[in-house]
Parts: structure tokens; C-alpha cells; sequence
């Protein structure tokens, strides 16, 4: 028997439950959505998680569609699946947990007897550390972004060849490969020797499912490259990325971009400019390295200083 949170598989089994990670304010129990699909045969664990970030749907998404295509009687191996991470921020749409005001992906390894995002980073941190891979499926949050997979262990790091390998298999047509801040899933479980990426399925409001279907691509390449299924892999061209330059605005007022995500862009080349609500132009802001539109804002209208966009430069392709 495989057991995550109240879900219990025999081998051949599919089992769902609930993860208990504490109390709501009226002290009902909080209890994330979890399943345990447990293979016939022996093989490795794979274990996947969506909506860390609870305003970021798309792998909520692809855990809905992959799950019913999964015949356990098919299946070398374990998955373990946590379908909602962040549970109080995905009931009211919001980025952050509204109940200590953080960012789920910057509260691992967490701590059982910490606040309510370290207490579910802990209890869905031991149940990575547990298993052979992990995927921790993210978007750009409401952004406009391309579909990635990010390796954020470092490239000196003892893993990085495993996780770098992963996100090419996963294969979103798009990498990009630098150290993550603190506190990611995918910056901590390569600690703990355990190889982990993190696909960010694009950027929108709700969910996106042309995204989606690349996450539930992505999901069946890696099932099948590791040995948890017999198939063959939807294999695609990959650009990387090492660096990442991000842009604000010089001026307040309305932006009106110049490029579209994926172009190859130039030095010096425009990416965007500012205007009055007029329309009367008042500031340019161009590339500073060649690289790839890779990311922008969705709302046109910007203060001093806001984000604009980004730009994902020091290419190579695979």
C-alpha cells in the first residue's frame, strides 16, 4: 500500500483524499486534494503538485485531465498528486495566502509548527522529498508568459544535470535554466537529492488550454522517458535561457507594445513604447541584450517604475 494524506493504493489501485495541513478560521480542517496511483509493476515515484501559487489554474488543469488517462494496471511506478497546493488562496483567486500574506513558492522546506503556508510547504515537502522526481506545475500568473519549464537549482549545482535534463524532456519548447530565490520547491528538493522542475504553463486569467495540452504533453513525456509508461515522446526543438532581464517603465501612462512573446529580438531593438492617454508618445524602452520576448504585463496602463516585460537572454538550443 502507497498512502499520501488519507489516499491508499494497492498496487493496480487509484486512490483520492485529502492531505490535512491545519484549520480554516471557524476550525473546520483544511485538507488539500491529493491521489495516489499506484502501479502494477515496480518503478520509480513521481510526485506532482499544481496551484502553489493559488491564482495560477493551468496545472490545476492538467492534473484534471491527466488523471483520468491514467490506467494504474499500465503503470511501472508511483504518482503521487497533490491537485491544489495553496489551498486558501485558490478559494478566492488570489496569488498569495490570504491568511499570513505569502508566497507559497518561497515558504520551502516550511515548518510543521510554522505559520499556515510553512505548514502545507512541509507537508507537501515531505511528500517530494519522498519521491524519485517531482513536477511543481506553475503559469506566469496572470501575465502574458511563454510556456517554460525553469531548472532553478543553479547550473553548479550536483543535480543540475538531472533537472536540465527533465525540463528538456517535459518540452515546452522553452528553458529557462538560473538559480531560483529561497524557498522554491525546485530550488530545495535538488538539496535534498531529489530532481525537480518547474513548468510555468504560460500566463493568464483563469486557465488557458492550448497551455494546458502542453502541460499534459509535458506530464506524459516525463511519465514515459522514466519508465512509468511505455509510449513515444512528443518531442519538440528547445531554447534556453541562462539569463533574464526584466524591464519597468521610465514613465507612467499606457503601453503599447512593439513585439510579440517568442521573437527574436536584437540589441537595441524597441520592445515597447509609453504614451499619454492622448496618445502622444512620451518614452521608448528598447533591448539591452538580444534574446527572446519572453514575458509582459497584461494590463496596459503603468506607473513609474511598474514591470513592463521580460526578456530571456544567453540563448542556446537543444
Amino acid at each position: 500500500m502507497v498512502t499520501f494524506g488519507t489516499a491508499s493504493a494497492a498496487p493496480g489501485e487509484i486512490d483520492t483524499g485529502r492531505l490535512e495541513v491545519g484549520e480554516s478560521r471557524d476550525g473546520s480542517p483544511v485538507g488539500l486534494p491529493v491521489a495516489v496511483v499506484n502501479g502494477a509493476a515496480d518503478g520509480k515515484t513521481l510526485y506532482m503538485q499544481a496551484a502553489s501559487d493559488g491564482d495560477e489554474l493551468n496545472g490545476v488543469g492538467v492534473v484534471q485531465q491527466v488523471l483520468p488517462q491514467l490506467d494504474p494496471d499500465e503503470l511501472s511506478g508511483t504518482i503521487l498528486v497533490c491537485g491544489i497546493v495553496n489551498y486558501h488562496a485558490f478559494q478566492v483567486a488570489e496569488h498569495r495566502n490570504p491568511i499570513d500574506d505569502t508566497k507559497m513558492n518561497r515558504a520551502y522546506p516550511g515548518d510543521a509548527a510554522g505559520t499556515s503556508s510553512e505548514r502545507i510547504a512541509a507537508a507537501t515537502y515531505d511528500a517530494a522529498v519522498s519521491a524519485d522526481l517531482v513536477l511543481d506545475l506553475h503559469q506566469g500568473s496572470t501575465s502574458r508568459m511563454l510556456d517554460e519549464c525553469r531548472v532553478r537549482c543553479g547550473t553548479r549545482h550536483r543535480l543540475h544535470e538531472e533537472c536540465l535534463e527533465m525540463a528538456k524532456v517535459f518540452g515546452c519548447g522553452y528553458i529557462l535554466d538560473q538559480k531560483g530565490p529561497d524557498g522554491q520547491l525546485a530550488r530545495a528538493a535538488p538539496d535534498e537529492g531529489v530532481p525537480t522542475i518547474d513548468p510555468e504553463l504560460g500566463g493568464c486569467v483563469g486557465w488557458d488550454e492550448q497551455s494546458i495540452q502542453t502541460g499534459v504533453e509535458g506530464v506524459f513525456n516525463v511519465l514515459t522517458h522514466y519508465g512509468f509508461l511505455n509510449g513515444t515522446l512528443n518531442k519538440r526543438p528547445q531554447t534556453r535561457a541562462t539569463g533574464f532581464e526584466q524591464y519597468g517603465s521610465p514613465n507612467g501612462g499606457l503601453v503599447d507594445f512593439k513585439v510579440e512573446l517568442g521573437d527574436r529580438l536584437s540589441r537595441g531593438q524597441t520592445l515597447f513604447e509609453v504614451t499619454d492617454v492622448f496618445g502622444q508618445p512620451k518614452t521608448e524602452v528598447t533591448a539591452d541584450s538580444p534574446g527572446i520576448f519572453w514575458r509582459s504585463r497584461r494590463l496596459p496602463q503603468v506607473a513609474t517604475g511598474e514591470y513592463v516585460c521580460s526578456v530571456g537572454t544567453n540563448l542556446d538550443t537543444y
